[in-house]
């Protein structure tokens, strides 16, 4: 097993969950500045899309820089040929570790063969993981070591599988096994049961006791997290849709209303300079609609939020958004409370 960075870090590890849509470089780039995570993750990337016409489009998603370093790469599929390939590749450009999807609960995803159906074909993922790892080995040869391999899973596809289904990962001997405490047919509605956490850890230490186990589901907040990997003995924990609107959340820093607001533009701006060449007409580009869930997340818990994000769901460029913002922030009454 190649452990790499991860076992340079302190414990409890702290990361962000890949989030398709959401934790592109411009999401990451935020939290570079307001509290990064111990490791980034980049948005979940088609392994054999690597290889197909789209590539472009996906190598665009894998974009990151030094500063963002330790990062991770989430491949999602079906294939292993094409998981060797990716691992290989993921290598060459300087990623940290390569993750593997195996949670997704999307349908398109499924329908291939992917993400949380490959709870139902264990062997398939063995051989998936297998891949991954002689990719990794291969795309780093002539260099000194190698990029460890993760995996990101759920507890079972309807029921509770882990003695089958977290057995099967466990006996490839992942670097790092993050598992969200839901079924994929519980999705994200029902309570993630962390009461589980006992029983992988009982597997782990019998199957491969190297590996890293970290705990995903509900967390919402830095101490949660904290309290957490203390109460469940796990060695890091990844947080999902707390983050989204809060690139403080790992300083533990509770940002004042006006300082969220600025958030909206910065973040804005970021993705202007990072898609700069996607502009087409009036200041209006495509990608620029994916902005707004961070609107929407950013843009919440004061007087008067409601409508303002009503406002910044209309707007087509950064331009836009700056002014509806800054008038908002000129027609308060209380200028102590939102100031810029």
């Amino acid at each position: 097993m190649e452990l790499g960075f991860w076992k340079k870090l302190n414990k409890p590890i702290m990361v962000i969950a890949p989030m398709s849509g959401v934790t592109d470089e411009a999401f990451r780039l935020m939290f570079l500045k307001y509290g990064r995570p111990d490791v980034f993750w980049t948005e979940f990337v088609s392994a054999d899309g690597l290889f197909s016409r789209g590539k472009k489009f996906c190598i665009k998603i894998l974009n990151f820089d030094k500063k963002q370093k330790p990062i991770i790469a989430q491949l999602f599929g079906s294939e292993p040929e094409y998981f060797e390939k990716a691992a290989a590749l993921v290598a060459e450009l300087g990623f940290d570790g390569v993750d593997i999807n195996m949670g997704c609960p999307d349908r398109a995803i499924e329908k291939k063969g992917g993400g949380s159906a490959l709870i139902k074909t264990p062997q398939i993922a063995k051989e998936i993981i297998r891949a991954a790892k002689r990719g990794a080995l291969r795309g780093v040869q002539g260099k000194k070591g190698v990029i460890p391999v993760s995996v990101k899973t759920r507890i079972g596809y309807d029921k509770n599988e882990i003695e089958e289904w977290i057995t099967a990962i466990l006996e490839e001997k992942p670097a790092v096994l993050t598992v969200h405490f839901r079924t994929r047919n519980d999705t994200y509605a029902k309570k993630a049961n962390w009461k589980l956490a006992k029983d992988i850890l009982k597997l782990r230490d019998k199957y491969s006791p190297e590996t890293l186990i970290f705990g995903n589901g509900d967390v919402k907040s830095l101490a949660e997290a904290k309290k957490l990997a203390k109460e469940n003995n796990l060695d890091g924990i990844m947080v999902g849709r707390a983050v989204v609107g809060d690139p403080w959340f790992f300083s533990g820093k509770n940002p004042s209303d006006a300082e969220r607001l600025k958030a909206v533009i910065e973040h804005a701006e970021i993705f202007d300079a990072l898609h700069k060449n996607e502009i087409v007409k009036n200041g209006h580009y495509k990608r620029f609609e994916s902005l707004k869930k961070h609107f929407h997340a950013y843009v919440k818990g004061f007087n008067g939020a409601q409508e303002l994000r009503n406002q910044l769901m209309k707007v087509k460029n950064t331009t836009e958004a700056k002014k509806i913002i800054n008038d908002f922030l000129h027609a308060q009454s209380s200028p102590k409370r939102l100031q810029i």
